[in-house]
């Protein structure tokens, strides 16, 4: 099953054209961050890795065994601005995990051959 998208393709691109050229406003870090999870979830649909990009958003994705109740077993978090550089292609992953940018726990929380969506 795809994955319900909230944020348009041309609402989402837009937003990350803006947040790429240097608006980095609550509203555009906001719709670029949950449009780029949904991307996520629609190029790795399942529910065995939860990504988290507090405040923004937060999905599941990846095929996989998946959870019931609690945390998940897989678990990716890192702040609006890692996962935009992540998604865009300006950080990779190995990167962002040197450098302690990505809290990634569980053994599919991998997620650096998924990246970047665009």
């Amino acid at each position: 099953m795809p994955a319900r998208r909230r944020i348009s393709a041309q609402q989402g691109a837009a937003a990350v054209t803006a947040w790429v050229q240097g608006d980095a406003s609550r509203g555009t870090t906001a719709t670029a961050v949950r449009y780029l999870l949904e991307e996520l979830t629609e190029r790795a649909p399942g529910n065995s890795v939860e990504v988290r990009v507090p405040p923004f958003g937060v999905t599941q994705c990846v095929a996989g065994p998946t959870h019931t109740r609690g945390t998940p077993p897989n678990v990716v978090e890192c702040d609006a601005a890692t996962w935009l550089q992540l998604a865009t292609g300006s950080l990779t992953w190995e990167q962002a995990s040197a450098a302690g940018r990505i809290s990634a726990s569980g053994t599919r929380a991998d997620l650096s051959t998924l990246l970047p969506l665009i």
